[in-house]
């Protein structure tokens, strides 16, 4: 028998995303961002939940291969573009399209344009920093950038990216950001690539761009962290982790449980051990109180939250299942899904939901 923990992928609530995003940016072309293995979903999944989207963004050659492989013959974005001179080669045999943020990919399309005979050059997607200081030229730098690409015959488009669509009380505001990119740009032909999830969500109605990035929130997780802006935007959780309960320990008051005897009950409980750890993708630094989702008598859907008691090892947590005495090996639980917002999780394991959706681990299957 295999262990009991598997992630179950719902490729309907992918496609019900995708469709909200085009509700809600009704003149936009979507580029499906599945970078990170389609954010632990599996690229496979993702074309068949994703398969009406314009096309499919990423960040390494190996994916972009993949989804040639498995049928997608759409646009594919290489979002941090080239890494060396030789990916060209792969890029232009792969028919992707290229995000330039840098001088020395400059000089690497300049040469492949003078020496191509009959390779089609790839799009690019100019990047420019607009106050996110990560990857881009700078506003002085993006003329420079932008005429010796054109003079070499590419095709681009411009792009930028927010730093904080997700709040309203940092700088620099979206607002700041796609002024300075606009003024930056002015006179300049192409199309353009702006908006993320948190500029989707909560700025569609003063940002326009031609393409969209939508991340986090085709997975029906939030950019924000906060559980209520996905009910909200009528978004679907596209991952549900399951597993069963393997074990039950009745505790007496005063006794600990787990590594570090970290959690000492007052009274007696009743401890359930689920099968679901830190190699499988679980944080370990979860504190105690976090919740899980433990099927009533009647099944997953007539559950309720147990909260964790312990700390979390390798293989193994435990949750305090008292008021559930029909609770037993076998009993079905979800860590996070349809029943438990992901993003109620990382809250109360003070991380965010895209580093657990994406670090749930090779050896727990998807279904």
């Amino acid at each position: 028998m295999s262990r009991p923990i598997y992630a179950h992928i719902h490729t309907d609530a992918l496609s019900h995303n995708l469709e909200r995003i085009r509700q809600l940016v009704p003149g936009s072309k979507v580029w499906s961002v599945v970078k990170a293995n389609a954010y632990g979903h599996g690229l496979e999944a993702a074309l068949k939940g994703l398969s009406l989207t314009d096309g499919f963004a990423l960040l390494d050659l190996a994916e972009a291969k993949t989804l040639r492989e498995k049928g997608w013959t759409g646009p594919i974005l290489l979002l941090e573009g080239l890494f060396s001179q030789e990916d060209i080669f792969m890029v232009t045999d792969l028919q992707c399209d290229c995000v330039v943020h840098d001088f020395n990919q400059i000089d690497w399309l300049e040469a492949f344009s003078e020496a191509r005979s009959s390779n089609r050059l790839p799009n690019i997607y100019l990047k420019m920093n607009t106050g996110m200081n990560r990857l881009g030229f700078t506003p002085a730098q993006y003329r420079e950038a932008y005429h010796r690409l054109h003079s070499a015959g590419y095709e681009l488009t411009h792009m930028t990216h927010f730093a904080n669509a997700d709040y309203i009380d940092r700088t620099p505001s979206v607002d700041q950001q796609a002024e300075l990119f606009n003024q930056s740009r002015e006179g300049l032909a192409g199309g353009t690539s702006l908006s993320n999830s948190a500029a989707i969500l909560w700025h569609h109605h003063v940002i326009y761009s031609d393409w969209v990035r939508p991340g986090i929130m085709l997975y029906g997780a939030s950019p924000s962290g906060r559980y209520e802006d996905i009910q909200e935007a009528q978004l679907q959780p596209a991952m549900s982790l399951h597993s069963e309960v393997i074990g039950i320990q009745h505790l007496e008051g005063g006794q600990s449980i787990g590594y570090g005897s970290r959690y000492r009950t007052d009274v007696p409980i009743r401890i359930a051990i689920i099968a679901c750890g830190y190699a499988d993708g679980y944080p370990r630094h979860a504190p105690d109180g976090t919740p899980v989702w433990v099927a009533g008598a009647d099944g997953l859907s007539s559950g309720k939250v147990c909260l964790m008691t312990g700390q979390v090892s390798m293989d193994m947590i435990t949750v305090d299942v008292t008021d559930m005495p029909h609770v037993q090996v076998g009993s079905k639980v979800e860590l996070w899904g349809k029943h438990l917002p992901i993003d109620k999780v990382a809250q109360a394991a003070g991380t965010i939901g895209y580093e657990l959706l994406c670090a749930v681990a090779p050896r727990v299957r998807r279904q």
